[in-house]
């Protein structure tokens, strides 16, 4: 009886992948809905005359070429679960020529200085090797298919992105790169093993399995200290990493030229973009506290290009004070995924008390070896060349992650409010003072319910914010209509957010539109030439770049979407609400400091507008 139960058991278990064939198709909303939906997000940036005239471009589109265009995108989608996933992928990512290492990556700190891991010099190795420990048995929990399924609600979320945490990276393209991805489930076959370490300019690969088990956390530390050791007592390598860093047009051209000079060289590059991931092992001790994660934030994003490789889906960045940070691709997943798996290796360092419990027997297993890439003086100007350009550009970042400790979730929840529209409205606010204008506004949603789902736009500078703002800085207004005012904005946003959600946004039909037209060689329709669709932020013209990372401890940034923009990512707890603002010196009008603590006053005056209405 006890093996029968045991089987019925195991196999009413569900499969990581198990749904995926049985996941809605992504849905085209009706062109009508999403043109009035447009409509009313453009109405804030516009004075009467402007609206009316974009209305009337709406209205030729709609009963013109836009409804052509409709019905091919309707065919289109007939034969596709996910009709726009491949045009996604090219436009938001791989059809760039930008460095996108710097533009597109993100990154986000280890949030382990909190509670197991203060940070502290001669800690680099023991706590690398016990993290990475995690990330392994993490990648073996997907191989098994045993990472539980993700659920909003009732409906189960697409999980493909979770394929893409290892064994993934970006290859540069002269005019549009590619993903290779190598993982396999553990029915699917075999996938590589290998992890790759970056330190001091070298690359050096090492097998996670030895003899079909995997490697301990002093068996990693034995293999970390080797090179290390090697690192520091010889000279440096040449840093090849840093050519990731290139526009994408001219790191394609040096990898060819690279290839060219010895074919090698292509047996090693192709090592890094089969491994696992990449361990990168940086000298700089950033200096951090709970209450201030800018520092490790920055480093993570804009750090020493020698010692990442800007393609692979996932860097796991360790300073030497012992703190860390994540730096990942943007294109083959969105953060949710990566901060899943990072949850999960942070709830198992403290059940162990950031330590290893298991046994310190260190198998014979064979030393990493080197990789060795043959280079020429061209290639070496090259990186010298790509490093000094680097430092130029993030050299011009400001970045702040600073938590607002007041409150968090747990009391924004206690006076019936949604949590992330808080923050976005509070965001509105905030820009509104800053800048004596409405912001146009990108926040993500997630449309994992549909298959191969990514995301949506939700534009949180709604017509109701701004009437809002109006109002917060209007002295004769009364705390009453001010009340008023800010549940008609978070009606609104609640509202857009769940429309998005379900396939019902505007953002990703409009783009679908605009291809088809490109697709068939036609001009482009007046509606993407018209004012109104720059200035309310299409064509990724969007001021404020924003997204929820979530309600862990995780919280992670991208840079600004546009030279006079902003760059804002939170995460929101029980007892505050961590925030990472970015923005460049090197355009006037704008502050990442002066933004975020306009937000964090914001926090307060909308949390005493609260108070003073059950007064």
């Amino acid at each position: 009886v006890c093996i029968m139960e045991k089987q019925v058991l195991e196999s009413s278990e569900e499969r990581t992948f198990q749904y995926q064939d049985s996941l809605p198709s992504l849905p085209v909303p009706p062109l009508n809905e999403s043109l009035s939906k447009y409509l009313d997000a453009v109405k804030p940036f516009l004075n009467q005359e402007e609206y009316q005239r974009t209305e009337n471009i709406v209205k030729n589109f709609e009963n013109g070429i836009g409804k052509e265009l409709h019905q091919k995108l309707l065919e289109r989608a007939k034969t596709r679960r996910n009709w726009l996933e491949d045009w996604w992928l090219n436009v938001a990512y791989l059809d760039l020529r930008i460095s996108t290492q710097i533009h597109c990556n993100m990154a986000g700190p280890g949030p382990y200085i909190e509670h197991c891991w203060p940070p502290k010099e001669g800690t680099q190795i023991e706590r690398a090797s016990v993290n990475i420990w995690h990330s392994l048995k993490y990648w073996d929990l997907l191989r098994t298919e045993k990472v539980a399924i993700e659920r909003s609600g009732n409906a189960v979320l697409d999980m493909n992105q979770f394929r893409m945490l290892f064994c993934t990276c970006k290859i540069p393209g002269v005019t549009r790169d590619s993903i290779g991805s190598y993982f396999k489930t553990e029915t699917e076959g075999e996938c590589p093993s290998h992890l790759i370490v970056l330190c001091r300019g070298r690359v050096f690969a090492f097998d996670a399995i030895h003899e079909g088990g995997m490697v301990t956390p002093p068996e990693i530390f034995r293999q970390l200290t080797y090179i290390q050791k090697r690192c520091h007592s010889e000279p440096d390598g040449p840093g090849l990493a840093a050519l990731t860093s290139n526009e994408r047009t001219k790191w394609a051209e040096l990898r060819e030229y690279l290839i060219d000079l010895d074919p090698k060289n292509l047996t090693l590059l192709e090592k890094i973009q089969r491994s696992l991931f990449v361990v990168c092992l940086d000298d700089s001790s950033p200096h951090a506290t709970p209450e201030d994660y800018s520092e490790i934030t920055r480093l993570g994003l804009t750090g020493d290009p020698t010692v990442r490789w800007g393609d692979k889906s996932y860097n796991s960045i360790f300073f030497s004070n012992g703190t860390c940070s994540a730096f990942c691709d943007h294109s083959p997943f969105d953060a949710m995924a990566l901060i899943t798996m990072l949850s999960y290796a942070e709830k198992k360092v403290i059940e162990n008390e950031g330590r290893w419990k298991g046994s310190d027997k260190v198998r014979d297993i064979p030393w990493p070896e080197e990789l060795v890439f043959t280079v020429d003086q061209k290639i070496i100007n090259e990186i010298g060349r790509t490093k000094e350009l680097y430092y130029k550009k993030v050299s011009d970042l400001q970045l702040v992650n600073y938590a607002f400790t007041s409150f968090g979730k747990a009391l924004i929840k206690k006076k019936k409010l949604h949590p992330d529209t808080f923050v976005q409205l509070a965001l509105q606010l905030a820009y509104y003072k800053c800048h004596g204008r409405p912001g146009c506004c990108y926040e993500t949603a997630m449309t994992r319910r549909f298959y191969h789902g990514r995301t949506e736009t939700i534009r949180p500078c709604t017509m109701e914010a701004v009437e809002w703002c109006k109002s917060m800085l209007d002295p004769s207004d009364s705390t009453y209509r001010r009340l008023q005012l800010m549940h008609q904005a978070f009606a609104k946003h609640n509202k857009m957010r769940k429309e998005c959600e379900n396939g019902k946004g505007f953002d990703r039909h409009l783009l679908g539109l605009l291809l088809i037209a490109q697709e068939q060689g036609l001009p482009v329709p007046e509606l993407y030439m018209d004012n109104a669709f720059t200035v309310s932020g299409g064509g990724g013209n969007f001021i404020l770049s924003t997204s929820l990372t979530g309600y862990t401890r995780f919280n992670g940034s991208v840079l600004p979407m546009v030279h006079h923009g902003y760059g804002f990512f939170y995460a929101i707890r029980d007892d505050r609400i961590v925030t990472t603002c970015s923005s460049w010196k090197s355009c006037p009008e704008t502050d990442a400091e002066m933004l975020c603590r306009a937000v964090f006053q914001c926090f307060q005056d909308m949390l005493q507008l609260t108070v003073a209405a059950q007064l």
